[in-house]
């Protein structure tokens, strides 16, 4: 079980000041994942802050369900990298070779056990936008798409 020290001169990160209302209310992803566990995880983590989700348990189903959305249906792709029929690296080449210009912008983040350089360098050629390591963490997932994705702040 993780834990985080606290040194008493250290600010406290989360305080309900610090804190911005941000909504993430409608915004749809498309998670590619073939471990429950891990599908779980994500859909529990993501629902949670008010995304809406497409799932899909390989990359040639996450790959047919972007070719079949509609343009800037999905603000966002994460994809694990290994999946049977068709693994998340030939899945993002496939899906930035769509003749649409959403696929060409669209952020899609790798979400992968292997967190060598060399499987991050792979990530990046096949076009994916971004790395995350597994296993996963709820607060380091929002925190990713956030970083690519216009937050919406509420009053």
């Amino acid at each position: 079980m993780p834990f985080k020290l606290c040194h008493k001169d250290s600010p406290i990160e989360e305080n309900e000041e610090n804190k911005k209302n941000v909504s993430h209310f409608g915004i749809k992803i498309l998670v590619a994942e073939d471990n429950v566990l891990n599908m779980e995880i994500a859909e529990f983590s993501l629902k949670r802050e008010g995304f809406l989700l497409e799932k899909a348990r390989n990359g040639k189903e996450a790959f047919e369900i972007f070719k079949n959305s509609k343009e800037d249906e999905f603000s966002a792709v994460i994809m694990d990298i290994m999946m049977p029929e068709m693994d998340g690296l030939e899945a993002t080449k496939k899906i930035r070779a769509l003749p649409r210009s959403d696929a060409k912008k669209v952020p899609i983040i790798a979400m992968t056990a292997n967190a060598f350089s060399d499987d991050r360098i792979k990530a990046f050629e096949a076009g994916m936008t971004d790395h995350l390591a597994k296993p996963i963490d709820s607060k380091t997932l929002v925190q990713m798409l956030e970083k690519y994705l216009p937050a919406k702040i509420q009053d």
